[in-house]
């Protein structure tokens, strides 16, 4: 028989010895001696008739770790933890910590097995002295067996449990004692449970917790530093420092007994233990990495951990995702650049101020992967009210911890003009219209129910009037509202409706779109996320690709799992081409000429609200596309975007291309500084007619208000505002 296991078999006979010297002086030891049910005092039952002195196989699941998530690059953004823990193998570990814990909490642990006999008796005293259990006498294998029992704790009974101060409980661990002891060597039992401990001030583990209190790893520890940290685990709640003088007091008293109980075994000397005594406290008091508002991509690291929680894919349910996550000590990478990050974030910082009470949010996807590269927002994620902070995800929806979002405007124009296009329409292809348009009657627009949703009551205008000859190409540059609602009209709202969802189009809220004839107009309520992938679809010559933003998880055991984007054609690429055709001319002959491109291929449509409620810009290339919004948070429709201050510039009206288009050029001109140019492809003239823009004639003299043109929205009452 090897070593281990004469000293596990002699584990129950020197417990039956010890338990004869308590009865002996007629009371049973504790840890062993269960309370009589029923009656008062201590019971004395038989050991050897009622006492399962079996090893008891123990039940490990891992404790619960740091999920560290990573940017494109690998570098570290963000932390998610339930307890924040780092777990070390015991060769990571000072020399002088291993004496340290030891020499506290258990001197014996590599002489004796599961059980400390002389340590037991000890707590047998004063127990006898209580009158119940009040001192443990445990061993470091014992104490172990209750954190694990503890982190295994799923219900409040159950941690109860764990805690309760009984012989039945100190028995049960016991048990469980034996057994890790048969399976594991002493060292490894004291890596477990150095890795396990709790030390206060939100440290799980010697790791962390040296960090947390001195700012280095657990191999740099020093004595008096070690002795700290093994002075904490007894009571970490009585002597966190990070709770005040007081805590902090007592914890320099337990160091100083713990270094005096080093010198009492001989592991230090005398002398040592003055000079550790003489030192401070020194406690950092590390801040702890992780959550979303400490780091510097507050709104993508929201999406990440929404995407994580509500996505089946990582765990069956909400429960178990929420352990993935914040117990799971996962490596996630992430698709976000920080590059593009950075450009997005000037842009804005450019253009409008955190102080100000619209917010401009961009988010940037790539086409063909759907994998999103930046979120920005002009103001900082948080809950402060003071510093104008955001409380949610204005980048997202709500799924992804956003809001309602802001009404999308013209740039839903976008889904009309590429319905057209699918259905035959070449890009010369027009009509006359007038100032303002009035459906002829109930039965003009039918939604996908096929109920009869037109309004002839109510008039769309372009506001100052544009009337006459419109085609697919000026319609689009002049963004002519009643050009898109009588195109609508020829095309179908439903069939309007079911282009935009091929894109991925769903409202900010979760509900459902509303299918209305001002529906090209962009009445329904989007985030920049959304928008972007979809114009990103048209950029990848219709190939939608679901927004992404993790492409990698190592979990705690190194296995990796990668994550492809999930793609489907959502368009006829000639389609997408020929859209592409269109909406390049937006910043020549449209709405952002006064603005200009970038210098590459590239195409977009401006987006502006009834009145300037809000105000877009969704535009894209084949290597990036982005989506920018500006509203008020406080409620779009009252605090409309007229007569105000942004960034330090007065404006009387904010149009699509007065802030959010100027964003998006600058954004774009340095995301896309070192990646080399992508052209679309060339429209089929053949199919869809034009020529490029070269041959593009120059679209008719309007009356439009402002550098945004003919996109001005008129609601009717009871519509479908903010």
């Amino acid at each position: 028989m090897s070593e281990r296991g004469k000293d596990q078999s002699g584990t129950a006979s020197k417990i039956m010895r010890l338990a004869a010297v308590g009865t002996a002086a007629g009371v049973l030891v504790a840890g062993i001696a269960l309370p009589a049910v029923g009656g008062a005092g201590l019971g004395i039952v038989s050991a050897t008739n009622q006492l399962n002195l079996n090893p008891e196989e123990l039940v490990e699941p891992p404790p619960a770790e740091v999920t560290v998530v990573q940017d494109a690059r690998g570098r570290e953004i963000a932390r998610f933890y339930e307890e924040y823990r780092e777990v070390v193998k015991l060769d990571q570990v000072a020399e002088v910590m291993k004496t340290a814990i030891v020499s506290i909490e258990d001197y014996r642990f590599y002489e004796h097995g599961a059980i400390d006999i002389e340590g037991t008796i000890r707590a047998f005293a004063k127990n006898l002295q209580a009158d119940g259990v009040s001192q443990g006498g445990s061993s470091i294998t014992q104490q172990y067996v209750k954190q694990v029992l503890l982190n295994s704790a799923e219900t409040d009974a159950e941690k109860d449990k764990a805690l309760e101060a009984s012989y039945a409980r100190k028995l049960n661990e016991l048990r469980h004692a034996m057994a890790v002891e048969q399976k594991y060597s002493k060292d490894e039992i004291l890596e477990k449970y150095l890795n396990i401990a709790y030390f206060g001030a939100g440290a799980y583990g010697v790791e962390a917790a040296a960090k947390r209190f001195f700012g280095v790893t657990a191999a740099e520890l020093t004595l008096p530093q070690a002795a700290t940290l093994a002075g904490a685990v007894q009571d970490p709640n009585a002597t966190d420092p990070n709770l005040g003088a007081k805590q902090r007091e007592r914890l320099l008293n337990r160091r100083n007994v713990v270094l005096n109980r080093m010198a009492e075994l001989g592991k230090i000397t005398t002398a040592e233990a003055a000079e550790a005594k003489a030192t401070r406290l020194g406690y950092k008091g590390t801040k702890l990495p992780g959550g979303c508002e400490a780091g510097d991509y507050p709104y993508f690291c929201v999406y990440v951990r929404n995407e994580i929680l509500k996505n089946p894919d990582f765990g069956k349910t909400a429960k178990a995702r929420v352990a993935f996550l914040n117990r799971g000590g996962l490596t996630i990478r992430t698709t976000i650049d920080p590059t593009m990050q950075a450009a997005a974030d000037r842009a804005i910082r450019k253009w409008v101020n955190p102080s100000d009470n619209p917010v401009a949010a961009e988010a940037l996807v790539q086409p063909g992967t759907g994998a999103i590269k930046a979120m920005a927002a002009s103001r900082a994620y948080g809950q402060n009210k003071a510093r104008n902070e955001m409380s949610y995800n204005v980048v997202a929806d709500a799924t992804h911890g956003g809001g309602v979002g802001f009404q999308a405007g013209s740039t839903f124009k976008t889904f009309t003009l590429l319905t057209a296009l699918n259905k035959g329409m070449k890009v010369n292809d027009g009509f006359s219209v007038g100032a303002g348009y009035t459906a002829p009657g109930y039965s003009s627009f039918k939604n996908c129910k096929g109920e009869n949703i037109g309004d002839p009551t109510h008039t769309v205008t372009n506001d100052e009037g544009s009337p006459g000859w419109r085609t697919l190409q000026t319609g689009t540059w002049g963004s002519v509202n009643t050009f898109f609602m009588v195109l609508e009209q020829r095309v179908g709202l439903c069939d309007t409706v079911k282009t935009a969802k091929s894109l991925g189009i769903r409202r900010s809220d979760g509900l459902a779109l509303q299918e209305y004839e001002t529906f090209t107009l962009g009445t329904n309520e989007m985030d920049p996320v959304t928008v972007a992938n979809a114009y990103a679809t048209i950029g990848a010559r219709g190939k939608y690709c679901a927004p992404m933003v993790i492409t990698q998880i190592t979990d705690r055991d190194g296995k990796v799992t990668e994550y492809e984007p999930k793609c489907r054609q959502a368009l006829d690429p000639e389609v997408a081409d020929a859209a592409a055709d269109v909406l390049s001319g937006v910043f020549t002959k449209g709405t952002m000429r006064a603005v200009g491109g970038i210098g590459r291929d590239a195409a977009g449509k401006t987006g502006t609200t009834d009145s300037s409620a809000t105000a877009w810009f969704a535009g894209f290339t084949p290597d990036l596309a982005g989506a920018v919004s500006i509203g008020d948070p406080r409620g779009a429709q009252k605090y409309k975007l007229n007569g105000v201050t942004i960034g330090g510039r007065y404006y009387g009206s904010v149009f699509g291309a007065s802030i959010p288009g100027p964003i998006w050029k600058d954004t774009m001109l340095a995301a896309l500084r070192n990646v080399e140019p992508t052209s679309f492809t060339p429209i089929n003239s053949a199919r869809f007619g034009g020529c490029g823009q070269s041959c593009r004639p120059a679209p008719p003299p309007s009356n439009d208000d402002g550098p945004d043109g003919n996109e001005q929205i008129n609601i009717p009452l009871g519509g479908y505002g903010d």
